[in-house]
């Protein structure tokens, strides 16, 4: 039998046409739970049409919906098939994963460079299907000989074995990564953007007034250029939003006020000099005092 009913994704729909991506065929897939992780992978990645040949537990397996979360849509639209052949009767081109070498003359293309012909295929109007094989046996050379191409994931030649989901989510992956256009890095932002020039440089004055008013340089005085230098840096270096200038001015403010102010470091400097002239005697004013 073969359902023929196509999915009502409603918000879970990924755009565009509402059948979506290569089709997956499971080859006699055994658990039912299997086949609903598999059904929440290929939603994940925009893929929305699957196939089932003899699931061994029978069709529908209310197992699988446990495993699906929230792609039962997918699980709802699955056409059962009696054979692979059957399955992949009206599609144009074939894949078929599998970790084991055959006796058969194929070619073996990884998920990336099979994800790239799919779009390519896609692109031409072509139907696509993709092979996975039994939990414990994979598919058999039949299944493989159906096929135009095999996938051949590589990984540890001492452990390459994959969970049935894990393997349709790694080549889902591969295909919807391959036409999509995220950037390989970004930085995301608060409401409000990142801070002007204006702001950053009120933030980094007030830092240093704060810096002043605390004694911060009463023992670094000759590396206070310096260190207001690498300050400035930091504060440029790192993108901040209007919200952490805020924050951070904010912040300041609080501590100044927690604690009794003291002179600013400009003014501490030019009291300290005229304490000096007045005890060396160079001060007229000094110097009228001491000698009184």
């Amino acid at each position: 039998m073969a359902g023929t009913h196509r999915p009502k994704l409603g918000k879970y729909a990924p755009p565009g046409p509402l059948r979506r991506g290569p089709v997956i065929v499971l080859v006699e897939p055994q658990l039912g739970e299997n086949i609903g992780a598999a059904a929440r992978a290929m939603l994940n990645c925009g893929i929305t049409e699957l196939r089932l040949v003899n699931p061994r537990d029978g069709w529908p397996n209310p197992s699988a919906y446990v495993l699906a979360s929230k792609a039962d849509a997918v699980l709802d639209a699955v056409s059962v098939f009696k054979s692979t052949a059957e399955a992949v009767a009206d599609l144009h081109r074939v894949y078929a994963t599998t970790a084991r070498h055959r006796d058969l003359m194929k070619e073996f293309v990884t998920p990336r460079e099979a994800a790239i012909r799919i779009r390519a295929e896609e692109a031409e109007g072509d139907r696509v299907g993709i092979l996975f094989g039994r939990e414990r046996t994979g598919l058999d050379n039949e299944d493989v000989a159906l096929a135009h191409t095999a996938i051949n994931v590589p990984l540890n030649p001492g452990f390459s074995s994959l969970n049935l989901a894990q393997a349709v989510l790694l080549i889902g992956y591969e295909w919807f990564t391959a036409a999509d256009q995220t950037p390989a890095s970004r930085m995301e932002t608060v409401r409000g953007g990142f801070a002007t020039q204006e702001e950053i440089q009120g933030l980094f004055g007030h830092l240093t007034a704060e810096l002043d008013r605390s004694g911060f340089f009463h023992n670094v005085e000759p590396k206070r250029p310096a260190i207001l230098r690498n300050l400035r840096n930091v504060l440029q270096r790192v993108p901040l939003a209007s919200q952490e200038v805020r924050t951070f001015r904010g912040m300041l403010k609080a501590i100044a006020q927690g604690r009794p102010l003291r002179q600013p470091y400009s003014q501490r400097k030019s009291s300290s000099g005229q304490q000096a002239k007045a005890e060396n005697g160079d001060d007229k004013t000094g110097g009228a005092d001491s000698a009184g």
